[in-house]
């Protein structure tokens, strides 16, 4: 076997993942760039545990053709000023939000299968909060 032959064995990729060293994961990565529904609400789930909810809107399209996704962002954050500034966003805030995506199948009132998307919020940046365009 020549040298060449060897090392190209040598240095082929693997098959299976071959763009990464790191372990797979069962999670997708979302990134969204949108307007802020309504005032971020805290709630507690089944465990007690509080979250953050709120929901982004996303404009897509043209103006003549223009389309809107809805997402429901939830945020687990401590209590503290973190959880402060996220529920002090008010509706109509430009944020950028980076979060994990999970499918989640259920059964309706009518027991169809359906499928929810569930972000579970990792990051956030305020791009732009709304003018207050009251005067007095």
């Amino acid at each position: 076997m020549s040298f060449l032959t060897r090392r190209a064995i040598a240095t082929a990729p693997s098959l299976s993942r071959a763009f990464s060293a790191s372990a797979r994961r069962n999670v997708a990565r979302i990134t969204i760039v949108g307007n802020i529904a309504a005032t971020p609400e805290l709630r507690a789930t089944s465990t007690g545990r509080e979250m953050v909810e709120y929901a982004v809107a996303s404009n897509h399209g043209k103006a003549d053709n223009r389309q809107t996704s809805w997402f429901r962002v939830a945020a687990f954050v401590e209590e503290g000023p973190r959880r402060d500034f996220l529920t002090s966003l008010p509706k109509g805030s430009t944020i950028y939000v980076e979060g994990d995506a999970v499918m989640r199948p259920y059964t309706d009132g009518e027991g169809k299968t359906r499928s929810s998307l569930s972000i579970y919020q990792r990051s956030l940046e305020v791009l732009r909060r709304p003018t207050n365009t009251t005067t007095e």
